[in-house]
């Protein structure tokens, strides 16, 4: 309200103030006006055109001043220009060329003229700058006005300042000489007035304006907050879900890992057990065989014993027979024998024949003595190392802390297992003193690719198996021989097969490369050409990322899981008809990656493992023939419809534990084609709210998993069909940890099972 009051009282006094100055000089105001009326611009021809606007008139203003920092140089202000030819040149002056002038910098000629800043003109002359500044009048007025392009301020005249600040328009200089009415203290107060009101009314305006903006923006801030919260208790519930899932999935994990531990300790143990019993078995036999080797001896001693005891009876009966005939017959002299009574000494008595039992023991206490000599003899020929046992015709040293290939003279060797130990190196004349050969086992050494000399098993005209596994190896020993049937290479570092690194061994039936740094990209096409014979095919953990070329025709059973493989191509198995199994476990497949054609046509491929892939459904275009099928661990969220109906006779095992089946993942045909061969369906620790639509019509089901699941309960019709008058097929029905009420089951839910015993409905989930 002040600031309003002092402005009306300048406005006031600003009025007065000039209707003084107008009363002077009105005289000269009406010859100015007469002036422009003869001028065609006087007021009368203002009236017939639009309005004249404000004008400004231009007074002259007092100098202006010079700005600080500027470097002047060799420059003079002057107040014109009219004495130019008396300023003569003394500096500043280029040499070589008169008269021109040097400013801040620049080099200007004779007589040229520029202008530094607004209101100061500046000329060269004779080699020195003079520079003229406007010099503006003292104008005596409240509001002066300096123009745009205009170097002295004007004075604005109070009618058009009080216009101005009434209209809001632009100020524009009024002509000093048009009149000015004054307003009334009255009419000042009402403009006043009228403004407090306005401005109070704006305030209001701009009050409420500000409350609905503040209230929108508390609204909207509400609103924020709210789905900020919900947004956030959604992450919190998934963040719960997935932190309870990954729980889950480790303990089942942990679970596995310790049920595969316990089971490799078990497999341990029991071979610990069954190594034992070995030895003990041939511990005993070696006993048996030394006993009786003594009970042998001494029979053959007794017997030999009573058979010169029978000898020296019958020369005794003899000899007293003589005697007794001699003293029979005294008038008879009896000559002595010469050739006796010569030769007393020279032959033994001779032994009579003993009777035909005693012959048939002879010949079999023979036959004994002459199998323990050649046993003595084998074991006696064999200078073995410490840590070695030799059994029969095999020779074992595992784990005996071997540091070189032990030299051999047994040529009846027939097995030799060196695992286990430090062997660095094979040389050329390893195997010269056991050629007979049929089994060697080398894994677990320090063998090198180098090492191996590449005439060690070339005199081996009768191996027929190989192990290698374990080793240092980078390519397949060279100079095989060609009777091998069994290689296996597991566990090294191959590079690579080259098209000759399996030459001559047509004889192969079983090869195992599996841990090897092998790919398509070092695998040559025709490296398994050579291996007409071959029907068992080991290549997992290593880095294919296809099936490799160049399969055998003659192969059975094929295995590359734990490799990279993406995809299938509808020509990889073309030369592989007779293939029966085929592993593609823990690759990155999926059900698009697989061709339309890549094993429809087989007629014998039988059994597919496909676990811990990328398959979101059951792959269609699966074998007619197919018998088994693997898809564990999977995130399979659908089962096609009819996606076993081509199947002849029809699947029978079917594996789909660990995916992800809910609800609506089976479809009422999904099972189409298998109802009557189906023997054993695993559908467990998946998310399925209800029994799976079909299982009821599948008469041959032996087993069913359903466990781990989301069922909360079992229909009559579920599992069994109560129209099936045959005999009841089904072992084995796991139910366990669902959320099934045993008490609400109805008797009649599992009339097809054989026993009560062999269904699993305990433990079950907590709600």
């Amino acid at each position: 309200m002040r600031w309003w009051l002092v402005a009306a009282f300048l406005w006031l006094l600003v009025i007065l103030t000039l209707s003084e100055g107008q009363a002077t000089k009105k005289p000269r105001n009406v010859d100015r006006r007469a002036k422009k009326k003869r001028d065609g611009h006087g007021p009368g021809r203002a009236r017939s055109g639009p309005s004249k606007p404000q004008k400004i008139r231009l007074l002259p203003g007092p100098t202006v001043p010079e700005e600080p920092g500027v470097q002047q140089g060799n420059t003079v202000f002057l107040d014109s220009y009219k004495n130019l030819q008396e300023q003569h040149s003394s500096y500043n002056v280029i040499p070589g060329k008169q008269g021109q002038c040097v400013f801040q910098g620049l080099t200007m000629f004779d007589q040229a003229a520029w202008s530094p800043k607004p209101c100061v003109t500046c000329l060269c002359t004779g080699g020195r700058v003079l520079c003229d500044e406007i010099t503006c009048p003292i104008v005596h007025c409240h509001f002066p006005f300096t123009p745009a392009g205009e170097c002295c301020p004007v004075c604005m005249e109070s009618d058009y300042v009080l216009s101005l600040d009434l209209s809001g328009d632009s100020p524009v200089p009024n002509d000093p000489e048009d009149p000015v009415t004054p307003l009334t203290q009255e009419e000042i107060q009402k403009i006043i007035w009228r403004e407090e009101k306005e401005h109070r009314e704006e305030e209001q305006r701009l009050k409420k304006k500000d409350e609905a903006r503040k209230m929108r923006r508390k609204q909207r801030k509400g609103q924020a907050e709210k789905q900020r919260k919900i947004v956030e208790e959604k992450r919190r519930e998934e963040e719960e879900a997935l932190r309870l899932q990954v729980e889950r999935e480790e303990a089942e994990w942990r679970r596995l890992l310790e049920e595969e531990d316990r089971r490799r300790q078990e497999k341990r143990r029991q071979d610990e057990e069954d190594r034992k019993q070995k030895e003990a078995a041939e511990r005993e036999a070696r006993e048996a065989e030394r006993k009786l080797e003594e009970e042998r001896r001494w029979q053959e001693e007794r017997l030999r014993e009573e058979l010169l005891a029978f000898v020296r009876g019958e020369e005794e009966e003899l000899h007293e027979e003589v005697e007794e005939e001699v003293w029979l017959r005294g008038d008879v002299f009896v000559m002595p024998d010469k050739e006796a009574e010569e030769e007393p000494d020279l032959l033994p008595a001779p032994i009579p024949r003993p009777p035909a039992a005693t012959e048939d023991e002879l010949e079999e206490a023979e036959e004994a003595e002459e199998e323990g000599e050649e046993k003595e003899v084998l074991v006696n020929r064999a200078d073995l190392p410490p840590g070695c046992d030799i059994s029969d015709v095999t020779l074992t040293c595992d784990n005996a802390k071997l540091t070189y290939f032990p030299p051999l003279s047994i040529p009846e060797l027939k097995s030799l297992s060196l695992e286990g130990n430090n062997i660095p190196s094979i040389p050329a004349e390893a195997f010269n003193g056991i050629p007979n050969l049929e089994w060697i086992n080398l894994k677990t050494n320090k063998l090198t690719s180098d090492s191996i000399d590449p005439k060690a098993f070339k005199g081996l005209k009768m191996l027929r198996r190989l192990y290698l596994d374990g080793n240092l190896l980078e390519a397949v020993p060279a100079n095989l021989p060609p009777t091998l049937q069994e290689l296996k290479i597991s566990e090294n570092k191959l590079r690579g097969i080259q098209e000759n690194s399996l030459e001559d061994l047509s004889s192969l039936v079983i090869l195992e490369l599996e841990g090897n740094l092998l790919s398509e990209g070092n695998v040559n096409p025709l490296a398994f050409a050579p291996l007409i014979q071959l029907s068992y095919l080991r290549l997992g953990r290593n880095h294919f990322r296809t099936v490799p070329q160049g399969l055998p025709k003659s192969l059975l059973e094929l295995y590359l899981e734990n490799n990279l493989i993406e995809e299938i191509s509808e020509t990889v198995f073309n030369q592989t008809q007779n293939l029966n199994v085929v592993s593609l476990r823990h690759n990155r497949l999926d059900e698009t990656k697989i061709a339309p054609l890549a094993w429809f046509s087989h007629r014998n491929l039988e059994s597919i493992d496909l676990s811990h892939n990328d398959f979101y459904l059951v792959p269609s275009y699966l074998p007619r023939c197919l018998v088994h099928l693997v898809l564990l661990g999977n995130k399979i969220e659908r089962i096609p419809g009819y996606v076993f109906a081509h199947m002849d006779p029809g699947l029978e095992y079917l594996y789909l534990s660990y995916n992800r089946l809910d609800g609506e993942a089976i479809e009422p045909e999904s099972f189409f084609g298998s109802y009557h061969s189906m023997v054993e369906l695993c559908l467990d620790h998946n998310q399925l709210m209800s029994v799976p639509s079909g299982i009821n019509e599948m008469t041959n089901l032996h087993f069913l998993s359903l466990n781990n699941n989301n069922i909360r309960s079992i229909p009559d019709e579920g599992i069994c069909d109560p129209n099936h008058s045959g005999d009841s097929t089904m072992v084995a029905l796991r139910l366990e940890y669902n959320f099934i009420d045993p008490q609400r089951m109805s008797p009649t839910a599992f009339s097809c099972v054989r026993s009560s015993s062999s269904v699993v409905l305990k433990p079950q989930k907590t709600k």
